[in-house]
């Protein structure tokens, strides 16, 4: 895929998100060939768009969720839409195939710069400033339809990245048990999934980790004030307008969003 096509695919993507609104399928040549070619996508897009970089979003950390993203690693996206305070609104009718993920958020008290040698899991926790329960919004500028297009072409638009719903920031999280706290979601009252970052994640710093050595070894790098959406622990679901969803933290607080 010579770099015309790659900066065609960018500007499609970029008109997409500046206008809210998606397509169905994407014409074979723009696909990206391999996830490496995608992520270039993905920066040329937020080179076009012009905005903030705010954060990060990971992705498919374990087997089962990378069976469902059709991936056999991990996959990331920039996020580039407010992070706002929970409890949060959105309007379903102006996001693009809405999925409500409740995920451990993670802000950076310093930048991650690439380096040649590997970072730490030590490394990357002590550049963390704090650490919230949340919700990502994610969205899709392609239509969950028959011509839904190969992953490449979804993580050039981003993964999938939307809204960061935040919650307030866990006391002494680095001593408390990140990796057991059962969190419980809700839809309008009824509880609907359950997990734990132990199950889906390890813990939040694991894929953190990844991120930021996947990020160096690429020449981007992290910076201080960026948050990080660390990856689902609840799974995928897909809201109807209306649905207010409830993520419970237990002892670390909980974050709500609703879909008006």
């Amino acid at each position: 895929m010579d770099i015309a096509l790659q900066r065609e695919l960018a500007r499609l993507l970029a008109t997409l998100r500046r206008e809210g609104r998606q397509q169905s399928g994407l014409d074979q040549r723009l696909v990206p060939p391999d996830n490496a070619t995608a992520y270039r996508v993905a920066g040329m897009v937020a080179e076009e768009l012009g905005w903030d970089v705010v954060g990060w979003k990971i992705a498919a950390m374990k087997e089962g969720l990378q069976r469902q993203l059709r991936t056999d690693s991990p996959i990331y996206g920039r996020v580039m839409m407010p992070v706002v305070p929970s409890p949060a609104t959105v309007e379903h009718a102006k996001v693009c195939s809405p999925i409500p993920e409740v995920e451990y958020q993670a802000i950076l008290g310093a930048d991650l710069p690439p380096r040649e040698r590997a970072y730490t899991m030590e490394e990357v926790t002590e550049a963390v400033v704090s650490l919230h329960p949340g919700i990502e919004l994610a969205e899709c500028r392609f239509v969950h339809d028959a011509a839904f297009p190969p992953l490449p072409a979804i993580l050039a638009d981003g993964a999938g990245s939307g809204i960061i719903a935040c919650g307030e920031a866990i006391p002494d999280w680095k001593t408390r048990d990140i990796a057991g706290q059962e969190v419980v979601l809700s839809c309008n009252g009824t509880l609907r999934r359950k997990g734990t970052a132990g199950e889906l994640l390890d813990h939040p710093m694991v894929p953190l980790t990844w991120l930021a050595n996947e990020l160096s070894r690429t020449g981007v790098g992290m910076k201080a004030g960026q948050i990080v959406s660390t990856g689902t622990l609840t799974g995928m679901l897909r809201p109807k307008p209306g649905d207010t969803f409830v993520a419970d933290f237990g002892p670390f607080g909980s974050v709500t969003a609703t879909y008006a």
